[in-house]
């Protein structure tokens, strides 16, 4: 059993498919099936239910492929303590954030850390808060900004910014010359709120429920601009964060009396090799008020 093996056998589960797996793993198919064969047969267990329609992990599959993956990311931690031994602040830094934040944080945020770690080449990406954190636990990413509170025992944290919703509004809305509300005026008022996967949604539902305000059932937007060009056509109304307001014509942003709040974390784990970078970005980010809100 050797490494190259184990990533052979992630490949395969990953893709369910022993050609695409191949593929992505610039082997040819018989090399492959055979490398993970003789695998198996060192084990005395069968990994894979393979016929010509049917593709099954076993069960006693499925334990060996996540034991395998806890391996190939300490070889890989291995690697990055030799690497970032002489420079712990070069190099590349695979760093992930959810839509409703990145297309507001990531530019600023890759100017402020490029100006002072300038050996440190930043990798940006972009993905649903389920999905980072898959990805940070299988040390695809090696550390992420999610929605606090966020409880897992194999991650280390630092908060990153608070920030409030405010209420975005047509110009001909009741409510738009108001420049504070309370949230009494928002009781029974219906919201566009987002599509199910993203966080910002639970959030603003639980804003809604804090408001006594309702979710418009007839839409819902798969992302904070859909939102926003929904309200400059006057379908609606919606809670907005703070950090994706921007000055135009077209729409009013109301301040809420007590409004609800999201909190930013910077995440990544504990076994990292990377842990005083993470905690620098950290201090950086929380200086640079202007780094976060607009």
């Amino acid at each position: 059993m050797n490494l190259r093996d184990l990533k052979y056998l992630i490949a395969v589960a990953k893709e369910q498919h022993f050609a695409r797996a191949a593929e992505k793993s610039f082997v040819s198919q018989p090399t492959l099936s055979m490398q993970i064969k003789k695998l198996e047969e060192e084990l005395g267990v069968q990994i894979f239910e393979r016929s010509n329609k049917n593709f099954l992990v076993t069960k006693i599959g499925k334990e060996i492929i996540k034991k395998a993956e806890i391996i190939l990311r300490e070889a890989e931690e291995i690697k990055n303590i030799a690497k970032n031994s002489h420079n712990p602040f070069s190099g590349e830094l695979r760093i992930g954030a959810f839509s409703t934040l990145a297309s507001y944080f990531f530019p600023k945020f890759i100017g402020k850390v490029s100006k002072k770690f300038s050996n440190l080449k930043l990798l940006l990406i972009e993905e649903k808060t389920d999905e980072l954190l898959r990805k940070l636990k299988n040390g695809e990413i090696d550390a992420a900004f999610i929605a606090m509170p966020c409880d897992d025992e194999g991650l280390n944290c630092k908060k990153i910014f608070s920030e409030e919703f405010l209420l975005a509004v047509p110009k001909n809305h009741a409510l738009a010359k108001k420049k504070k509300i309370e949230t009494r005026d928002l009781k029974g008022k219906e919201l566009m709120l987002l599509e199910d996967g993203h966080c910002l949604r639970n959030q603003a539902l639980e804003a809604c429920s804090t408001l006594g305000a309702f979710e418009q059932q007839d839409f819902r937007a798969t992302s904070l601009e859909t939102l926003r060009q929904m309200v400059i056509n006057g379908s609606g109304i919606t809670l907005m964060p703070k950090i994706a307001v921007k000055k135009e014509d077209k729409i009013s942003y109301i301040k809420i009396s007590h409004a609800p709040k999201r909190t930013i974390g910077l995440y990544w784990r504990h076994a990292s090799s990377r842990k005083k970078l993470m905690e620098e970005i950290a201090i950086l980010c929380n200086y640079a008020k202007t780094l976060t809100i607009p």
